[in-house]
């Protein structure tokens, strides 16, 4: 304590330990098969289909197992407007990554739909990270008269109020908020009412976007995510353009749903090695 004080009277900076230097994979959990592209990317010929990933990412390093999502599993999503197929429940995925369901230590949950908050109450020790904002809009108002509460689980809404009275939640204030040493939170792109995507440090950095990216086809061709309000598509195309600039390059960007992350970095199965 006194040296630390000696360095603050003094003006001297006392050294910073390095932030870990992650890993991080990309695990497909299921497959919503011929999904029209119009659907996701703005522009897109009516007759053209994809085969969609669903996905969540594992990132590991300083003495802690992250997931950034978590995928979902409660019965009724099975048959809402997509089909899903070649589905592993996300705590047996994990394990194909090598990782047991109780040693993940933190789950940073993109946004509050389905695919990807529905996951939670798989993973028994894990402290789950949202949004301030996504977490009081979700939780409230969106259940109000006049909300738009489809996309959303009242289930998964529980699960978060619960683990809040457990003290297993925390809320990430805002844009450009580190959460973890070398991994920053990063809010802008709207694709519900606050989501986030994350920065990862390390030589080199890399952005999971989540569903604020869809397809690696947006960010070659500039194109918004068709899911987004007239009004946001500008925005979503800036935050796009941001994410490439965290990053450092196109390549480095892991859009949410685009089966291509499992062909551009070395894949085994469903688990591919991003870093």
């Amino acid at each position: 304590m006194k040296r630390c004080w000696l360095a603050f009277l003094l003006n001297i900076a006392l050294p910073v330990a390095p932030a870990p230097e992650y890993t991080i994979q990309a695990i497909r959990y299921a497959t919503a098969p011929n999904v029209p592209v119009s659907f996701l990317v703005m522009g897109a010929p009516n007759d053209e289909k994809v085969d969609l990933a669903m996905v969540f990412w594992l990132i590991r390093g300083g003495g802690r197992t992250i997931l950034f999502d978590s995928g979902f599993h409660h019965e009724r999503w099975f048959k809402f407007v997509l089909p899903i197929t070649d589905y592993l429940r996300p705590d047996e995925a994990v394990k194909l990554a090598g990782t047991k369901p109780e040693d993940v230590t933190d789950i940073v949950i993109s946004h509050a739909h389905w695919d990807h908050l529905g996951g939670i109450d798989l993973f028994p020790r894990a402290t789950v990270w949202i949004q301030r904002e996504e977490f009081r809009y979700y939780t409230g108002e969106v259940w109000q008269p006049g909300g738009q509460a489809v996309p959303f689980d009242p289930e998964d809404v529980t699960t978060l109020v619960r683990l809040n009275t457990e003290g297993r939640l925390r809320l990430v204030d805002g844009d450009d908020v580190e959460i973890f040493p070398g991994i920053r939170a990063y809010t802008g792109a709207r694709h519900t009412y606050a989501s986030q995507y994350l920065r990862v440090d390390g030589n080199p950095p890399f952005v999971l976007a989540s569903d604020n990216c869809y397809f690696y086809r947006n960010l070659e061709q500039h194109l918004a995510s068709a899911t987004f309000s007239d009004s946001d598509h500008a925005a979503n195309i800036a935050a796009q353009s941001r994410m490439i600039k965290l990053a450092g390059s196109l390549d480095r960007v892991i859009p949410g749903h685009d089966a291509l992350q499992f062909t551009r970095f070395p894949a085994v199965g469903r688990v591919a090695r991003i870093k």
